[in-house]
């Protein structure tokens, strides 16, 4: 495959900002389908979960038992790296009432005072399900991690991931039990809970981006949008590449590269980059996902990064 300029530049923009809308009426639909399951938003309106993203969010609860959750766009469209190839949004439903903790060793509930819960309430994947189906029919398909809404002329796909908030004690020392970093533990039909950062991924893109001046995010869409060429090219090296992946190799790029590197023609320092990824191999086990928290290679033998996202 040959690029020019213009094409690299291309690929490098952001969506029209029509997605801003779609996001948001993203949101606004799964609130709506709640709704009719006996959530309640109290009249909040919808904002977004950081200042200048598009990952909006809105607290729910439920008015037949303690269930209290949270609605927030993530992935692709929160963090501003989708590309033209891409049409899901993804939504976390997140419960926040009930909380699974992990703490350092030796520490337990007992020192921060927490009791094992006894809530009765269904799951709330079972839920979610039950609440897009009155809504949406025969358009809600149930996967492993997500319950999808399929899209039409008037919306795009939604992939729904009901979870738990998970709560990461190990940097606090002193007991509090509000010192966290807030995660989402997701329990699979099929396999093993999954411990992500979504809040954290999309906070620091927004800053690596703010200090690169924009260029972590504009090579982070070039890249995918190479892997979707590629893939469409039958090329078996993109299959098991996705996205959250490159984005989080990248943003282990130092920020220099990305203003040293800015002053160069893209095609050049398209080039440059995929280069510096091969070399930086030897430092894979090192590296982190974008959330900064979780290592990015799951496989510390072979140093290659996997994704379970």
């Amino acid at each position: 495959m040959k690029f020019t300029e213009s094409m690299l530049e291309n690929y490098s923009q952001p969506l029209s900002t029509t997605e801003d809308a779609q996001c948001k009426h993203t949101i606004q639909m799964i609130r709506d389908a709640l709704r009719l399951i006996h959530y309640t938003d109290d009249n909040k309106s919808i904002s977004p979960l950081y200042s200048d993203t598009l990952s909006y969010s809105i607290e729910m609860r439920s008015t037949v038992n303690s269930r209290k959750i949270r609605i927030f766009v993530q992935g692709s469209y929160a963090n501003n790296t989708n590309v033209r190839t891409e049409s899901d949004v993804d939504i976390a439903v997140v419960e926040e009432s009930v909380f699974t903790p992990e703490y350092r060793v030796g520490v337990t509930d007992a020192n921060y005072n927490f009791s094992t819960s006894t809530s009765s309430a269904r799951p709330l994947k079972d839920e979610v399900e039950d609440a897009l189906k009155q809504k949406f029919g025969n358009d809600v398909e149930r996967g492993n991690i997500s319950v999808k809404v399929h899209g039409n002329t008037s919306r795009k796909d939604a992939d729904t991931v009901p979870s738990r908030r998970h709560r990461d004690y190990r940097n606090d020392l002193y007991f509090n039990a509000n010192n966290f970093i807030p995660g989402i533990i997701i329990y699979p039909d099929r396999g093993s809970a999954i411990v992500n950062y979504p809040e954290q991924h999309i906070e620091n893109g927004k800053k690596k981006n703010t200090t690169t001046n924009g260029y972590y995010k504009k090579y982070v869409r070039i890249m995918k949008k190479m892997r979707y060429l590629m893939e469409d090219a039958k090329i078996s090296a993109a299959s098991n590449v996705g996205s959250f992946l490159l984005e989080s190799m990248l943003w282990n790029i130092s920020d220099n590269w990305y203003l040293t590197n800015r002053k160069f023609r893209k095609v050049y320092a398209f080039h440059e980059l995929t280069q510096l990824l091969v070399v930086s191999k030897a430092f894979f086990s090192t590296w982190k996902e974008a959330n900064g928290i979780k290592p990015l290679c799951a496989d510390t033998q072979t140093k290659t990064p996997q994704c379970v996202c």
